[in-house]
């Protein structure tokens, strides 16, 4: 499959109200670089299209027309260091609702955008990944393994049963900034 320099095979596409802010706010907080060369301006002065580039994969934004609902984007970046983006994202007027986390050999955190966007913030640590994978399944049970776990009663751990509850608590708050 052919995907051009800077795309994924499945790119993001936001759209949103005050899509310049959103897109100063995404620059500083992921230190993302814009397509200047993308950049569509309709004819009522409002942002077509526009593209940034973080990490690896190109995230699109069209600003949101009147009558156009809200749809709050739900959004996951792996990046280097979890601690630092959350700060950023803080500064920048977020509302961080999961706090790092360790989760199957990785930190996990969340943060809701002045936008009331929901971003899962992840980080793998190099030296210890792996391991914590295999400790956790790599899901090579056999069909016997697997229906006789799926028939005993899961039992969350803390860390999981955090991860759910700010999960739960969040989502019905994204709602419309402008309403």
């Amino acid at each position: 499959m052919a995907v051009p320099p800077g795309f994924s095979t499945i790119n993001p596409f936001i759209i949103s109200s005050d899509v310049e802010n959103l897109i100063l706010f995404l620059v500083d907080v992921f230190d993302g670089v814009e397509h200047p060369d993308a950049r569509t301006v309709d004819h009522d002065g409002l942002l077509l299209h526009a593209e940034l580039q973080i990490g690896g994969t190109t995230v699109m934004f069209g600003e949101r027309k009147p009558g156009w609902p809200f749809t709050p984007s739900l959004l996951q970046v792996y990046v280097d260091d979890v601690d630092a983006v959350l700060g950023r994202a803080r500064a920048g007027g977020a509302d961080v609702v999961t706090e790092p986390t360790a989760f199957f050999g990785e930190v996990f955190s969340r943060f809701v955008d002045p936008w009331n966007n929901l971003w899962w913030v992840y980080s793998t640590p190099q030296d210890d990944a792996a391991g914590e994978w295999e400790e956790a399944g790599d899901g090579a049970e056999s069909d016997a393994e697997s229906d006789a776990e799926s028939d005993a009663e899961w039992e969350p751990t803390p860390e999981l049963t955090y991860i759910r509850d700010t999960l739960v608590a969040t989502l019905p708050r994204l709602r419309d900034p402008v309403a």
